[in-house]
């Protein structure tokens, strides 16, 4: 067993490779209990006993990518393409807002045509106005030139999503096809950061290759660059891509609790940071969001796309929507209450690492 002396002796402002690794490889029930504690802890003295919430609008499954992991990339031919229209994505923003919902996050399939670029600036304009500035506005639109970055922020936009999905170079290529360049991704997260906004970032957590070295190095990396949020989430197979012919004896739990301790380790590397626990975690255990935020999350995406357009919206299979309900936001107010979190309506949730940042 793991003594709370030889692993959390030491503040975790000094700690390198070998420690976040050896927690990553905690295994004991009662070891990997004492992690998610120390990280809630921290997440409740440092960021407060309380919980972000992001509604989601996925307002496009079409997309120019062809990640090897990804359900709706670009060649799958069974997915049913679909863009919500303008007035429909601003509609669903500002009816989330009336429901309590403080900010939301715009996702969809990457684009960078005109086209999509300059009616995403429009949707952004319409909320902030319509709402006279009252919701908070994520963005996870992938990678752009920094103009268009710029664009949005000026829209109104002020926090952005771009995973790394890993920061090993090697492990990248081998997941993603040659035309995805990984020297783009990490500049699209510089350009991101000299902008202005509020940068995130995350990993597939137990993909096929990847190895507990290879998270270590995933957050020591989220470290090092200086995040301001997270949104990670483990692996989960859709069979209709190239990376699912790689799997061998996927196993959920495993997957489940891999998730977590990445979440409690980021908590401890980077403790004023928002770090979300995903749906991705609901999926795999119905008490997945529950067990993310004892683990040291603070952040939960409840999804608001309406229902005829989720079916298509596919990263991978079996995604769970437990927060399905006329009142989403009261469902999730009687699921934290149960767990002694509090959720405070109408809070945009800004990073309070970004606010001590600038």
């Amino acid at each position: 067993m793991v003594t709370k002396e030889s692993v959390f002796s030491k503040p975790f402002i000094d700690v390198n490779h070998e420690t976040v690794r050896r927690l990553l490889n905690l295994s004991s029930p009662d070891d990997m209990a004492q992690l998610f504690q120390q990280a809630f802890r921290t997440k409740c003295r440092v960021v407060g006993s309380q919980i972000y919430i992001r509604g989601i609008v996925e307002f496009s499954n079409i997309c120019e990518k062809n990640c090897f992991y990804c359900g709706i990339r670009k060649n799958n031919q069974e997915v049913e393409r679909f863009l919500m229209p303008e007035d429909e994505i601003v509609a669903v923003s500002l009816q989330a807002h009336g429901k309590g919902f403080g900010s939301i996050l715009l996702q969809s399939g990457e684009r960078i045509d005109k086209t999509f670029t300059t009616m995403v600036e429009r949707v952004i304009r319409r909320i902030k106005e319509e709402s006279d500035g009252r919701i908070g506005i994520t963005l996870s639109l992938g990678e752009q030139d920094r103009e268009t970055y710029r664009r949005w922020f000026e829209a109104g936009a002020h926090r952005y999503l771009l995973r790394i999905e890993t920061s090993n170079r090697r492990l990248y290529e081998k997941v993603h096809p040659k035309s995805h360049d990984y020297d783009i991704r990490l500049q699209c997260l510089k350009s991101l950061r000299e902008i202005g906004y509020q940068v995130g970032s995350g990993v597939l957590i137990g993909m096929p290759g990847q190895t507990v070295d290879d998270l270590a190095d995933d957050a020591l990396f989220f470290r090092k660059i200086d995040l301001d949020m997270i949104g990670m989430g483990p692996y989960i197979i859709h069979s209709l891509t190239p990376l699912a012919k790689k799997v061998v004896n996927y196993d959920g739990h495993r997957q489940l609790n891999l998730g977590l301790k990445m979440i409690a380790v980021c908590r401890l590397l980077m403790p004023d940071i928002n770090i979300a626990a995903t749906t991705a975690l609901q999926t795999l255990n119905p008490t997945g969001w529950e067990q993310g935020i004892h683990a040291g999350a603070n952040v939960v995406m409840p999804n608001i796309t309406p229902e005829k357009y989720r079916k298509e919206y596919n990263l991978y299979e079996g995604k769970n929507h437990p927060e399905e309900s006329s009142d989403p936001m009261k469902y999730l107010q009687k699921l934290f209450d149960d767990i002694k979190e509090d959720i405070i309506p109408n809070q945009w949730g800004d990073s309070p690492h970004f606010k001590k940042r600038t």
